[in-house]
């Protein structure tokens, strides 16, 4: 098994560099308070609790697939009862149109 705290740090590093280089300003919310950015926060503890609390992963390639399908299904095949019973994919597509 692995040390996710390790991978999320390196994942984190690279994020940022990237951020820095292009330039991009980060903003996060207050340590405490989940309710500033709802949204994140309720993905992040669904994705816990359907894929991290049910799996354990025995390859980074394992974790890589299991986790970025659930990314896909939960962007592209899951409605969200606040995007108006949309996937966010169809809610960005109708946004980039307007």
């Amino acid at each position: 098994s692995f040390n996710f705290y390790l991978i999320f740090k390196f994942t984190q590093e690279v994020y940022t560099t990237y951020l820095n280089y292009e330039r991009i300003k980060h903003e996060t919310i207050d340590k405490g308070k989940p309710f500033q950015n709802g949204f994140i926060e309720s993905f992040f503890d669904k994705r816990k609790m359907l894929m991290l609390k049910s799996h354990v992963f025995t390859t980074l390639v394992e974790a890589k697939e299991i986790i970025g399908s659930y990314i896909n299904h939960y962007n592209k095949e899951r409605i969200h009862s606040s995007l108006n019973y949309r996937t966010p994919e169809e809610f960005a597509k109708e946004c980039l149109c307007v």
